[in-house]
C-alpha cells in the first residue's frame, strides 16, 4: 500500500467546539488486523508487536509487503485475502488510501467477527464515517487520523516509533462514542500517541487548512522551481524545506484533495488576498507594508515552537 501523506511536519493543532481530550476504556485487542502494509500500516504492525499485542495479522495487495512484514516480525500471519484478516481481528485497521478504504469497509463488513471494531487511518473523515453509518456499523466503527505521516512509501518506509507522541484524531460515527473511546485507548495505550475526539465535519474543515493547503502550496512551489531553475541548479535549505511535501505520493494526494475539495477550494481561494497584499507592497516599494506582512508570518511561525 502507498504511504499516507507527510503529516509529520505539521505541529499538533487543537480543535474548539466538539473536540475534546479523549477518555479511555481499558481495552486492548488480543488480535489486531491491518489492511494495508505501507508506511502507516507497517508502522502500526511493528509497534503492535513491540507493545505486546498477542497476534497481529495483515494483508496487502502486494505480496512483497506481506512477505517482508512477516519476515521482519511485524506480522504473525499474512493471509492471501483481506476477508481472512477481517474474520479474525478484534480490531480491524484500514490503512489503505482513502478511496480504497471506502470500498474495503463495504467489502469487509459482512466478514467482521462478532463484536469486532473497525477504524481507518485516512486524512479525510466525512465520507468514510458516512459509509460506516450507512452500512449499519455506527456502533462498531470510529475513524482515526494520525498526524504522523511520511512521504516514504511502502513497508520499507515503516518504523515502530512513528506514532509516539503524535496527535491522533478520532472521529465517532453516530451512536459510536463507546467504540471511539476504545479506539482512542488503543492509540494511547499501544502506540503511545495522543488521541483527541473530534466531529468528522469539523476535522475535514480544519485539515483542509492545516494539511491540504500546505501540500498544494509545496507542490505548486516545486512545479514553479522545476520550470524556472536551470538544470543542475543547487537548492538551498529553504527551497528544500518548503518543497518537502511535494515528494509525497501524487496518486494518494489526488484522492485526498478530491475527497475534501468542498473544504479545500475556499481555503485555496483565501490565499489570493495575502498574495495580493505582497504584490501591491512590492509594486509600490512599500517597505513598511512588506515588513508588516512578513512580521505577521514570522510571529505566527515562531509561536509554534515557543
Amino acid at each position: 500500500m502507498r504511504a499516507q501523506e507527510g503529516g509529520s511536519a505539521e505541529p499538533p493543532f487543537s480543535f474548539t467546539g466538539p473536540a475534546r481530550a479523549a477518555s479511555f476504556l481499558p481495552v486492548r485487542p488480543t488480535t489486531l488486523g491491518i489492511i494495508g502494509l505501507g508506511a502507516i500500516g507497517g508502522s502500526l504492525a511493528r509497534r503492535a508487536k513491540l507493545a505486546g499485542i498477542a497476534t497481529v495479522i495483515g494483508w496487502s495487495p502486494e505480496r512483497s509487503e506481506r512477505v517482508a512484514a512477516a519476515q521482519q516480525g511485524a506480522l504473525d500471519d499474512a493471509p492471501h485475502h483481506p476477508q481472512d484478516v477481517a474474520r479474525a481481528a478484534e480490531l480491524l485497521v484500514l490503512a489503505a488510501p482513502p478511496a480504497a478504504n471506502l470500498q474495503l469497509l463495504e467489502t469487509l463488513a459482512p466478514h467482521l467477527a462478532p463484536g469486532a471494531l473497525v477504524t481507518d487511518v485516512g486524512s479525510v473523515k466525512r465520507a468514510i464515517v458516512a459509509r460506516a453509518e450507512a452500512l449499519g456499523l455506527g456502533t462498531r466503527y470510529a475513524g482515526s487520523h494520525p498526524l504522523a505521516g511520511t512521504h516514504h512509501r511502502g513497508f520499507e518506509g515503516s518504523r515502530a516509533d512513528l506514532f509516539r507522541g503524535a496527535v491522533v484524531y478520532v472521529t465517532p460515527a453516530a451512536g459510536g462514542e463507546g467504540p471511539a473511546r476504545e479506539v482512542a485507548h488503543f492509540w494511547k495505550n499501544v502506540c503511545e500517541a495522543h488521541p483527541v475526539m473530534v466531529d468528522a465535519a469539523r476535522h475535514d474543515a480544519q485539515v483542509a487548512t492545516s494539511s491540504h493547503v500546505p501540500q498544494v502550496v509545496a507542490s505548486l512551489l516545486a512545479c514553479f522551481l522545476a520550470k524556472r531553475l536551470p538544470p543542475g541548479a543547487t537548492l538551498g535549505p529553504g527551497a528544500r524545506d518548503t518543497t518537502r511535501l511535494a515528494a509525497s505520493d501524487p496518486v494518494l494526494w489526488t484522492e485526498i484533495l478530491l475527497m475534501n475539495r468542498d473544504e479545500l477550494l475556499p481555503a485555496l481561494r483565501s490565499l489570493e488576498e495575502p498574495l495580493g497584499e505582497i504584490e501591491r507592497a512590492l509594486e509600490a516599494g512599500d517597505a513598511g507594508a512588506l515588513t508588516a506582512w512578513l512580521a505577521r508570518a514570522a510571529e505566527w511561525r515562531r509561536g509554534i515552537d515557543a
